[in-house]
């Protein structure tokens, strides 16, 4: 296993910050996407936390993303959006974007968000989170298909047709721990990769295929020619396609690539259906039923989707993220390259 570093959440947010902005990104961008990269890291989904950060730099360098865009809506109803995103970062675009239907959703019930011109967004759960504390329901969709090719192979394929296509869902419970279901319809996300060759790791069995469709669990074979698997056989594949047609419905399809692709959000503001806190106490209590449930042999206690994340971020608050040696290596090239000091906070 290769070495890794441990730093402060506050200190890797400051680092991340200091270096986008640094490639003229306005404070506000550069902060921004900075806390939703190290939220990552605290939540305990280092796949899509501050190992981005170079290859965020790297698109900055090369045109892939505009550094200083912001969002803009080009096209709404009383409860729907059609956002442009500007080849911005896809952090700000969300974020904005979830504030913006979050506010529609409190005067007609209920938003949906479609989108156009868009670039990474990082953890989809960080925007389902951001809902759930302001007492919404949000389902969010991010998928794409295409006979092209792509990342993971439809269930019975030979070759790669789809995206990792995640599904993120949050629900409010009246404290810091909402209900957040976060997870990509591929066995594993293509961030978890990055993870384990950073660290010298192997995947799990039964994640991806090699080139010629055999199992493999070397992640560099990945890099040459491999694909992913969908979760849960033809169940997973069928989700991942879904998502790939809700994403069509912001009106984009690649007649020559037969492609369909996009990101779709959708707000329910629960006190236009009941009571916010009268719900929250009622969801509350479910949960702590499903946790009260003996556990089977072999585990310790039953969980709930959002207590993984939600224990993660107390612990690396109090104890700090490991970033690989890999990766800060890549972090501090770009530093020396755009004159950005790394000293450690006092």
């Amino acid at each position: 296993m290769t070495q890794s570093t441990r730093h402060s959440s506050d200190y890797l947010q400051k680092i991340s910050r200091n270096l986008f902005a640094a490639t003229g990104a306005p404070d506000d961008i550069a902060a921004t996407v900075a806390e939703i990269l190290v939220n990552a890291n605290l939540a305990g989904h280092d796949s899509h936390g501050v190992q981005f950060v170079p290859m965020y730099l790297d698109r900055i360098e090369d045109g892939g993303i505009d550094n200083k865009a912001y969002p803009e809506i080009v096209r709404e109803s009383a409860n729907t959006m059609h956002v442009d995103g500007k080849k911005g970062f896809g952090h700000t675009m969300s974020r904005q974007a979830m504030d913006w239907a979050i506010e529609r959703a409190r005067k007609s019930a209920v938003c949906c968000v479609t989108f156009q011109n868009t670039t990474h967004i990082g953890r989809v759960g960080e925007y389902a989170e951001q809902a759930a504390r302001a007492g919404c329901i949000t389902l969010i969709t991010l998928g794409g298909a295409s006979a092209a090719g792509s990342q993971v192979v439809p269930f019975g394929g030979a070759r790669g047709a789809l995206g990792t296509n995640p599904i993120a869902v949050g629900i409010p419970t009246g404290d810091d721990a909402p209900f957040v279901i976060d997870f990509a319809t591929s066995v594993i996300a293509g961030g978890k990769i990055l993870v384990a060759q950073s660290k010298g790791l192997d995947l799990p069995e039964g994640a991806i295929v090699d080139s010629e469709g055999h199992p493999t669990t070397n992640p560099e074979d990945f890099r040459n020619g491999g694909f992913l698997l969908p979760f849960g056989a033809h169940k997973g594949y069928a989700l991942s396609l879904f998502f790939s047609l809700m994403g069509g419905l912001a009106g984009e399809f690649n007649a020559e690539l037969t492609s369909m692709a996009g990101l779709f959000m959708q707000v329910y503001d629960v006190n236009a259906f009941t009571p916010l806190e009268g719900y929250q106490s009622n969801v509350r209590a479910v949960l702590d039923a499903m946790k009260s449930i003996p556990p089977a042999p072999g585990f310790d206690e039953v969980l709930v989707p959002g207590d993984f994340e939600h224990r993660s971020r107390q612990q690396r608050l109090a104890e700090g993220i490991e970033v690989p040696a890999e990766t800060f290596a890549k972090i501090e090239a770009w530093a020396d390259k755009l004159n950005v000091s790394l000293t450690e906070e006092q």
